[in-house]
């Protein structure tokens, strides 16, 4: 039976390093599983755009689609934006919403392994005290998984977590990292809860001025790139069930 195909949906961006980005963690994803066909789209400011790609699979015979959103959070782009773009596909395609990448452990890795490459160690876990920066939301669910991932972040060990945020939501990253420092965090890193770079990570890095370290996006890393195949299967495995039932 033809596995179906994996279509990655990012938000695009102006910053041409955001789609650069988004590429090379799909191209990682698709090496490490070559009998699946992978394809990335965007909802906007890059191409190809998601309609786009769903006509050109359709085109070649396609029948089933696995629409994976390249979001860490379940907020606004997720329930409304994807479902309605999925909605405008080509009747001869058969669509499945993967869920989004977070909360999983495997996000939890990948934000310390950017922290060990940015020179912390294991070692300086307990006398450091943590900035979980992401981009930010309105969105109450998405707001209470940041909180959550948070914790997690905490209970392996490092000092103290915060949480903030970018945009929309309270704490910015400059007041989070003046509050560890008054909690007397002796070294604050910075840990951008983020895929790719853009204006948004910019004002993260800008927010981080006054802290120790500042860890890389989330970006082509090798945890996210399992999470994308593990996401695809689970979707998979839900159509299993459905038509099973």
């Amino acid at each position: 039976m033809n596995r179906p195909v994996l279509l990655v949906i990012a938000h695009g961006s102006r910053d041409p390093r955001h789609a650069a980005t988004v590429h090379a963690l799909v191209r990682r994803a698709a090496s490490l599983r070559p009998g699946v066909r992978v394809e990335t789209a965007f909802l906007d400011f890059n191409v190809p755009s998601v309609g786009a790609v769903l006509e050109r699979l359709a085109s070649e015979g396609v029948r089933d689609v696995v629409a994976l959103p390249l979001l860490l959070t379940r907020a606004f782009h997720a329930k409304a934006d994807i479902p309605a773009v999925l909605r405008e596909a080509p009747p001869s395609l058969r669509m499945r919403q993967a869920p989004v990448l977070g909360p999983s452990p495997l996000l939890i890795a990948a934000l310390e392994r950017r922290l060990y490459e940015a020179g912390l160690t294991p070692a300086d876990k307990r006398s450091t005290g943590v900035v979980l920066a992401s981009a930010g939301s309105s969105d109450p669910e998405a707001i209470a998984v940041i909180a959550e991932m948070a914790r997690e972040l905490r209970h392996t060990g490092w000092c103290a977590v915060r949480p903030a945020f970018a945009s929309a939501s309270l704490p910015r990253t400059e007041d989070a990292v003046r509050a560890l420092r008054e909690e007397g965090a002796r070294r604050v890193a910075v840990a951008p809860y983020v895929i790719a770079p853009g204006r948004l990570p910019d004002r993260i890095a800008e927010g981080a001025a006054g802290a120790d370290v500042l860890a890389d996006v989330l970006g082509p890393s090798p945890e996210l790139a399992r999470l994308l195949l593990a996401r695809y299967e689970e979707a998979r495995a839900e159509a299993r069930g459905r038509a099973a039932a």
